[in-house]
């Protein structure tokens, strides 16, 4: 009795290892990939005035960090402000 339990024991676990899915490896997008595809999102929403700056992992400053590449060793940095910006109305102009 003991034989046919191991047995089946035995044939479970070796069937068990293959009904498993395989875990798909998450896609590796180049830097430039990445920021291209998050620069259409934001222009699909039509954001103006802001830039994507692909830095160091650590070395993000103040802006805000949207994506990661490079296997993580760098960021991709969203920052608001530009030429597009609008200025101060009522800023006094020189006489």
């Amino acid at each position: 009795m003991k034989t046919w339990t191991v047995a089946a024991a035995l044939l479970f676990v070796g069937t068990y290892g293959i009904a498993q899915p395989e875990q798909a490896a998450p896609e590796r997008k180049t830097c430039e990939d990445l920021k291209a595809e998050i620069s259409k999102k934001l222009d699909a929403k039509n954001v103006v005035g802001y830039t994507l700056d692909i830095v160091d992992k650590g070395k993000e400053g103040d802006g805000k960090v949207v994506g990661s590449c490079d296997g993580g060793t760098k960021s991709i940095v969203y920052s608001r402000g530009g030429a597009s910006e609008a200025k101060p109305a009522d800023a006094k102009k020189p006489q």
